[in-house]
């Protein structure tokens, strides 16, 4: 049974304005945190349904929603700046942390299901890493 998930394209068209008016929505890397952690959420509802994963639940919640999170505190800081580099590092943490707890919850999730998800984190971490890369030269400098 293939389970129904929503796609990024229609999930985004979803999004309300007062979301979508912050200058950090124009980030892809952002964009696709939010995304990713509205589909942990609906994912605990599977997850609540195995006795042995409803531990997980809160972890993989802590860990996905810290990603934007870390994502919107380093915005603040300052794009390019040091702190920024540096937050955005925590959240590149929590992305990998996501990704484990994804791994640890697989008996009890559908494989399609899982393989998406490993697409969306895998993807959102090569974003993180390539902004990470991208400001590399500039610490350098100052």
């Amino acid at each position: 049974m293939a389970e129904k998930f929503i796609k990024f394209e229609e999930w985004e068209k979803a999004v309300p304005d007062f979301v979508t008016k912050d200058l950090l929505w124009e980030s892809l890397y952002y964009r696709i945190a939010l995304y990713l952690y509205d589909l942990v959420w609906d994912d605990c509802e599977l997850l609540q349904k195995d006795f042995r994963a409803r531990k997980n639940i809160e972890q993989i919640i802590h860990s996905s929603g810290s990603i934007s999170a870390n994502m919107e505190e380093a915005f603040g800081r300052g794009v390019g700046t040091p702190d920024y580099v540096r937050i955005l590092k925590i959240s590149l943490g929590e992305i990998r942390e996501t990704r484990g707890w994804y791994w640890r919850c697989r008996k009890a999730l559908p494989a399609d299901l899982l393989e998406h998800r490993y697409t969306v984190v895998d993807h959102l971490r090569s974003l993180v890493v390539n902004v990470l890369n991208s400001h590399k030269g500039n610490l350098r400098k100052k």
